[in-house]
């Protein structure tokens, strides 16, 4: 069987280094045991082959042969069906896990994105907006911390979905937002602990850094 391939930026500013999302496919593969290889796609010329792979200009996106699959989710669900570590057979477990994928995308991210956007452009101003988005955002984590309480992973064993949802919680107390939620802190710490995040993460910032040092070198 061919490696798989995960296709990245050749580079990107120092703000997103350790969040750009092709860390949720690095570390899902490590999880799962998966060989890989890595490819580059530029990031400030985003020429028809990237956008064929990926419709928006984004990273990342993965190739398994003829497939080619961009976003996240749908790449970590794609894994959890070939690795059987991370999404359960079972009709009950399966679903269980693919309902908390879409809730750490559509609910959690989706109201934390507004935070990163004005965290890293550092944006200080007490907009009506700002407030109401804040509030939006706390609400979303006062959920999640009813659901975390007592609980160690989100769907029994660990899976594609704590591989979303701690992603995007990492980012949240990357900028003290978790500071006030002593079930979700704790559940991101304890994700991002794993042996395969901290490969999945060294290996991004590895990737990033030679990049500089390429760059330095012209």
């Amino acid at each position: 069987m061919p490696d798989l391939i995960l296709t990245t930026f050749d580079w990107v500013p120092e703000p997103p280094r350790g969040y750009v999302r092709d860390l949720r496919v690095r570390w899902a593969l490590e999880e799962a045991g998966l060989p890989y290889t890595v490819q580059s796609t530029p990031f400030k010329d985003r020429g028809t082959e990237h956008f064929a792979h990926q419709p928006f200009g984004q990273v990342p996106w993965l190739t398994d042969g003829d497939i080619s699959i961009f976003e996240s989710g749908a790449i970590l669900l794609y894994l959890g069906g070939l690795s059987g570590k991370l999404l359960p057979q079972d009709p009950c477990g399966r679903s269980d896990v693919i309902q908390w994928v879409f809730a750490a995308l559509n609910s959690v991210e989706m109201a934390s994105l507004p935070l990163s956007f004005y965290r890293f452009t550092h944006d200080t101003a007490e907009t009506p907006a700002r407030k109401l988005m804040d509030a939006f955002l706390r609400a979303r984590l006062q959920h999640m911390e009813k659901v975390l309480a007592g609980r160690e992973w989100l769907a029994g064993a660990f899976s594609v979905a704590d591989i979303l949802m701690a992603d995007v919680l990492r980012l949240v107390g990357r900028f003290g937002g978790l500071a006030e939620y002593p079930a979700c802190s704790p559940y991101a710490a304890r994700a991002t602990a794993r042996p395969a995040f901290q490969k999945a993460y060294a290996d991004q910032m590895a990737h990033f850094a030679a990049a500089d040092e390429a760059l330095n070198q012209r």
